[in-house]
Formats: structure tokens, sequence, C-alpha cells
């Protein structure tokens, strides 16, 4: 296929995408939200409440981690490391893993994060949100939203490998063989 004519394929495609992307918003409003409980998380300040990671905002971003050894939640925390201010302009945001507080202090450190973190360790949190299936962790967010007392999910999501929230797998979709077999690494020579 000549270039100039697969660009205009590509380029019809990106524009269903972005149709599909429009009827998921008017989706995604009418979503009935699931009330939670208020959770208690473990940080290196003591404990804190699901409640309390919200801050200032009505609505909160928790980002189901995998922990310090997954290579694939890594480069998704190293992407919304550099995001993280837009996204605070419209929510708080927190990651969440199983990993105990001086072990994510360290390993955020280790990488530059300048997002809260939470561990679940100790809670059901992962399990009763779906992000714990056989006896594994699962990656992905929640959405949560405050009102008054109670806290409710409006929407979540598991995160896997070319998913839409790490912006690198569009990059590699442009490459001729796509992502080819590449996976990330903790570190590159």
């Amino acid at each position: 296929m000549q270039y100039h004519e697969s660009a205009e394929k590509l380029t019809q495609y990106r524009q269903e995408i972005t149709e599909l992307r429009k009827r998921m918003r008017e989706l995604q409003k009418s979503v009935q939200p699931e009330r939670v409980k208020d959770y208690e998380f473990a940080t290196l300040d003591g404990s804190v409440r699901l409640s309390q990671l919200f801050g200032k905002h009505e609505y909160l971003f928790v980002i189901h981690n995998m922990g310090t050894g997954c290579a694939y939640c890594t480069l998704w925390a190293d992407g919304f490391n550099g995001v993280l201010k837009h996204l605070e302009n419209r929510a708080a945001f927190v990651i969440s893993s199983p990993d105990d507080p001086a072990k994510q202090q360290q390993f955020k450190e280790s990488r530059g994060w300048r997002f809260q973190m939470v561990s679940h360790q100790n809670s059901q949190f992962a399990a009763d949100m779906g992000y714990r299936k056989d006896n594994s962790w699962v990656p992905g967010v929640s959405v949560f939203k405050r009102d008054g007392d109670e806290i409710a999910r409006v929407s979540d999501t598991r995160f896997g490998p070319c998913d839409d929230f790490c912006s690198i797998w569009h990059f590699m979709d442009m490459l001729p063989e796509g992502p080819n077999g590449w996976q990330p690494k903790m570190r590159y020579e």
C-alpha cells in the first residue's frame, strides 16, 4: 500500500477511535456509582484513610500497581510522573501497591516519582476492587467520588500491554513492526 493511501486509512481509523471515545464518555456519565467503604492504607507517616486521599478534590484516581517487581507497572508510573500536575489539577492522584511504605519510598526516590504512594499490604482494598485475582496482583485504575462522608467508585479499568494509559504504545504503533516483542526494563544500558 502506498504511503499516502495508508496514511489516509490510518487517519480514518484514528477518527473512528475518537468517535468511539466520545461514545464511551457518554456511557461513563450514566454509570451507577458503587459505594465503597473508607479503606485504610499504610504510609511512612502512619495510616491514612481513602477519604483523606481526596484532599480538596471531589474525585480521586487510585492506580492499582503490582509493586517494585513489575517493569510494566514501573513504565506506567514513569509516565504518570510526567502528567501528574495536569491530572492533579482535576482530581487527586495516588498509587497503591502491596509493597510496604519503606520499600515504596526507596523505589519512588530511585525513579524520581513525585506522586503520593500508599500501601494496601494488609487490607482487602485490592481484592475488593477486583485487582487481586488467583493470588496475583492486577494493574489498573479506579476512580472514586467523594460526596460528603460517602465514597463511591465511578469507574475502573485494568491495565495491560499496549493499553491507552501508557503513551509509549501509541508511539510503538507508528513503527512498521509495532512493539515487535519489546518489553519494558527497569534500566536501559
